[in-house]
């Protein structure tokens, strides 16, 4: 890569032209997953809270509530499963930092009784564009050793 190359990419950003360009594939794919799977659970009755919360300890992807409980997503987004399935790639240390967020997220909102869990969306994706959406439910537990209540 020349300095022209860099120096057009930079002035790129800063000017926030050709921003799908900039843009790494990863990162749109990932929002398009992310967007795609907020719309499937509001259409399923899901009432969306927020995007994105990020603690010092993690990032959830999706909060919704729904029936009185708070529902922390995970969004997994591929453009295939020829190795595994999406949702294998939360692993435990993922769902540390998950349930980690998770407790922060609650103590913003000064640890309310409520009940919760985490839910795993898998987005496939084929040429940019969904083909299928999988939700699992109570996909794993608050990890040891936090406890909540």
């Amino acid at each position: 890569m020349s300095w022209r190359d860099t120096l057009q990419g930079w002035w790129a950003r800063l000017l926030n032209q050709g921003a799908e360009e900039v843009t790494p594939l990863n990162l749109r794919r990932g929002r398009l997953g992310e967007k795609s799977a907020q719309i499937f659970l509001e259409r399923l009755g899901y009432r969306f809270v927020l995007a994105n919360f990020r603690s010092k300890r993690g990032e959830i992807d999706l909060i919704f509530t729904h029936e009185g409980c708070v529902i922390f997503v995970e969004v997994k987004t591929r453009s295939s499963e020829k190795w595994k399935r999406p949702a294998d790639a939360v692993n435990w240390k993922k769902q540390r930092r998950l349930s980690r967020a998770a407790l922060d997220y609650l103590r913003t909102l000064k640890n309310p009784r409520v009940a919760f869990r985490f839910d795993i969306v898998e987005v496939i994706l084929s040429r940019d564009s969904v083909v299928e959406i999988r939700h699992i439910r109570d996909a794993f537990r608050l990890t040891a050793p936090y406890r909540y209540g």
